[in-house]
């Protein structure tokens, strides 16, 4: 049995449409977010031993790295709530259109932008 369908390996020809590329990003913020609890906890713990792991952590947290992981983590966060949202909309029958389902991925991108931005002025 021979078959006749074309087959396209090549994945940086295939352009996939805006409310896939949301899709994707909003299980990608789901991992950030759990790896970024984790450490959240974990540092967390560290501060409520000791004073000495409250300056441990403190001295962590402060400096550029863990500023720019924070951000990251807060993003990830902005984003998934409202990836979140619009999924939930879609559950209700909203935005289940072609086009209505472009313009609310492309929404949630924008806001999405503007909410990474304030989180990075609220940081700095």
């Amino acid at each position: 049995m021979k078959k006749q369908r074309p087959v396209n390996l090549d994945l940086n020809t295939i352009s996939f449409p805006a409310a896939a590329i949301s899709s994707i990003l909003h299980r990608i913020s789901g991992v950030i977010m759990l790896v970024g609890v984790g450490f959240l906890v974990w540092a967390l713990a560290i501060s409520l031993k000791s004073a000495e792991g409250f300056d441990l952590v403190h001295g962590l947290l402060t400096g550029f790295i863990a500023k720019f992981i924070a951000w990251g983590i807060m993003s990830a966060l902005g984003y998934h709530l409202l990836a979140g949202v619009r999924h939930m909309f879609m559950d209700m029958g909203y935005f289940e259109e072609l086009d209505s389902g472009r313009v609310s991925a492309k929404v949630v991108f924008a806001l999405a932008i503007i909410l990474s931005v304030l989180a990075g002025v609220w940081l700095w």
